[in-house]
């Protein structure tokens, strides 16, 4: 595949991007190494190699869920300038 203007300016468009000349050369330089990457890739013998999600082999493993000392509470809320029973009160920050 071959990178050219057509392919940058439609890119350009569909990213609502305004690029300058010089970053639509960079940007066509870029991308035809990464497809120039790929077409190595796809050169590689791969006969006989299992196809895997991931590289390891430990798949789904889980640990015990071990319940262990928290902070106390009320130690940490008399930090708090504003609090109620159980929580930090904070300034309302989202609309």
């Amino acid at each position: 595949m071959q990178i050219d203007n057509q392919l940058i300016s439609y890119l350009e468009q569909l990213s609502y991007f305004k690029l300058s000349d010089k970053e639509k050369d960079i940007l066509t330089a870029d991308l035809q190494d990464i497809i120039n990457g790929i077409a190595k890739i796809k050169e590689l013998d791969t006969d006989g190699v299992n196809e895997r999600v991931h590289s390891f082999d430990n798949v789904n493993v889980f640990r015990d869920d071990v319940i262990l000392p928290s902070f106390d509470r009320e130690l940490i809320l008399k930090n708090a300038p504003v609090k109620n029973d159980e929580f930090f009160i904070t300034p309302k920050t989202v609309e």
